[in-house]
């Protein structure tokens, strides 16, 4: 039995260590991408794109309580989950103020700058997403993250078509909407992992 706890012990060992290489490899992805997409978008006045790049720095803020959650236990895991799920709200929220004010000023966003940045975007999202993919079935903290990851794509994809059809239409009311189905998405998906996370938390502190 001591020498079947120390192989499992040398395996979660083993498990941990992968996951830490995978987890600061798309940090430091999506710490780049939120540079360059905020700066784009900023200068080619797209919600859509501002919005992505808060997903950026969101996810960034993700993946780094991700790793500090990493050697701890599943109380931790939960708390950090919790942590992401109430992070991912917050920018939901975000986008929908920007979105909101883009409506107000009626601004039409640059189209070619959206559709260049957003395909570098989601050619960065779509690496995250494969090396995330084979662990997230680890526990509760990468199954959360490979989430985050999965939104992604979902939003450069929205990005992408928002740019199409603002150059079709000279219109700045499809970039608007995709701001506003990103905003929708983060909440989604934010109330999702702060329910499972919450849940973890009952588990972990009920009386055994």
């Amino acid at each position: 039995m001591e020498h079947c706890c120390e192989h499992d012990s040398e395996g979660l060992k083993r498990l941990r260590e992968r996951q830490g290489k995978v987890l600061r490899a798309v940090l430091g992805i999506n710490a780049a991408m939120f540079v360059v997409e905020f700066g784009s978008g900023w200068f080619a006045r797209s919600t859509a794109l501002l919005g992505d790049s808060l997903d950026m720095l969101g996810d960034t803020s993700v993946y780094a309580l991700s790793l500090y959650a990493l050697h701890r236990g599943p109380h931790w895991q939960a708390w950090a989950s919790l942590t992401k799920g109430i992070v991912m709200l917050g920018f939901g929220a975000v986008v929908c103020a920007e979105a909101i004010g883009k409506l107000l000023t009626g601004a039409i966003p640059a189209a070619s700058i959206m559709g260049a940045v957003g395909l570098l975007a989601l050619a960065a999202n779509a690496l995250c997403f494969f090396l995330l993919a084979r662990h997230r079935q680890d526990d509760l903290n990468m199954h959360s993250t490979w989430i985050c990851s999965r939104n992604d794509l979902i939003a450069n994809g929205a990005v992408l078509l928002a740019a199409a059809a603002v150059a079709h239409t000279g219109s700045p009311w499809p970039d608007v909407a995709v701001g506003l189905a990103i905003a929708g998405l983060f909440l989604h998906s934010a109330w999702g992992v702060i329910r499972r996370a919450r849940d973890a938390l009952r588990t972990a502190t009920a009386p055994g």
